[in-house]
């Protein structure tokens, strides 16, 4: 196979797995079905593209060929009328109905199946991270800090639940939105830092998976106009992505915020996300994400680094406390501190999050402790936190990054 074709192959994979599992969970009502047929699909396409070529539509071409191999399995396996009846009507599914809702969009419909509350939370995000995100069991274990088996445990409990609680694979009619906003907000606000910031493998950035969150994101604006906190989220996603093409150099390094080049940001993104964040401050009621894209637009909004208004954003990161108390916030609120009052009264913030050990593994907080004491003329402790994080760091651009500031020190 040539670089070519395995890239095209890989391509494919991340940046249609997601939808083409959506669209046989539609059709087959069967999550494993669905899984188990997409990664024949794939197989096949490692056998035939090498000798065909890549077809125009990668996606079209999968999801064809994984409805193909439901139809045969479902017939292989049928029992009386009812199973050959779901093979005529899977052979006939080629586009989902309208629902009530009126979204014509399986991944969204994949999403608020996800964020059903019949379903545990921690079972929502295992498997969105799976059906959405192609993360595999083994990522997904790493990111829970559990192993793989107790994580694929959890996967099975979680499908299995949905099958026997007859969860409907749709988007809830309009009364029933609200219960499932702040689960779907999250959902999306995960798909994209997955695609953002990768939490695991050789890639920190997925566009496909960011763009893919913030479509979703602009459909649920569209069925909810009024809630602030989806405008909020809207706005957020918009902001960050306003920076990704600066965040790695052309080596594939990381690149720190205050080093980016800010002629290369989105201006329309920044525009269009501040004037969606003024929309749903408008509305008198805050939230998490409203709170967030405002400290993004502090960020994007500053001509230089220097122009930063650091003082603003701790005092953000603080009322963000009121509705996220989570010590990865405490965690940026210590960095903006940091930058506002001094390197000293960030560290002893990041110094009590260590002591409290309440980030085990999180390797942005040695980081963010190797940077405050290198700014402290504290050196030796310095390159011992970066050599931590490092070890902790689970992309190849963050290890380059903190491989280049500890060589700082040798």
């Amino acid at each position: 196979m040539t670089t070519d074709l395995g890239t095209a192959i890989t391509r494919a994979f991340r940046e249609e797995s997601g939808q083409v599992i959506a669209t046989l969970i539609r059709v087959t009502g069967d999550w494993d079905l669905a899984e188990e047929c997409v990664q024949e699909a794939f197989a096949l396409a490692l056998r035939t593209w090498p000798r065909d070529g890549v077809p125009a539509k990668p996606g079209a071409w999968l999801t064809t060929a994984a409805r193909n191999r439901a139809i045969d399995r479902i017939r292989r396996e049928a029992v009386g009328a009812e199973k050959l009846r779901e093979a005529a009507e899977l052979t006939s599914a080629a586009e989902p109905e309208w629902d009530e809702s009126g979204v014509h969009d399986d991944r969204l419909r994949l999403i608020f199946t996800c964020c059903h509350p019949a379903l545990p939370l921690e079972g929502q995000v295992a498997l969105a991270l799976r059906t959405l995100a192609g993360l595999t069991t083994a990522e997904i274990a790493r990111a829970f800090l559990v192993s793989e088996t107790t994580m694929s445990q959890r996967l099975v409990r979680v499908k299995r639940k949905i099958r026997t609680a007859g969860i409907p694979y749709r988007v809830p009619p309009s009364d029933l939105l609200p219960e499932r906003t702040a689960a779907v907000l999250g959902m999306l606000y995960l798909l994209f830092n997955e695609g953002y910031s990768a939490s695991a493998g050789t890639d920190l950035l997925r566009p496909d998976l960011s763009a893919e969150a913030i479509r979703l994101a602009r459909i649920l604006a569209g069925l909810m106009p009024g809630e602030p906190e989806v405008l909020g989220l809207l706005a957020l996603l918009l902001l960050h992505d306003a920076r990704r093409a600066t965040r790695i150099d052309d080596e594939g390094t990381l690149v720190s915020l205050e080093d980016q080049d800010r002629d290369g940001w989105n201006t329309t993104e920044i525009a269009e996300g501040t004037e969606l964040l003024e929309t749903a401050l408008r509305y008198g009621v805050p939230g998490q994400y409203q709170i967030q894209a405002a400290i993004a637009a502090c960020h994007a909004t500053a001509a230089r680094a220097s122009d930063t208004d650091w003082a603003q954003i701790a005092a953000l990161y603080g009322e963000l406390l009121r509705f996220v108390p989570s010590p990865v916030v405490e965690l940026n609120r210590a960095v903006a501190v940091a930058m506002a009052e001094g390197p000293e009264a960030g560290l002893d913030l990041a110094d009590r999050l260590t002591a409290d050990g309440t980030l085990p593994g999180y390797h942005l907080l040695p980081a963010t402790r190797a940077d405050l004491l290198r700014r402290l003329d504290r050196f030796d402790e310095a390159a011992d936190a970066y050599r931590e994080a490092l070890a902790l760091a689970n992309t190849d651009a963050e290890r380059a990054y903190l491989s280049g500031k500890l060589a700082e020190f040798s």
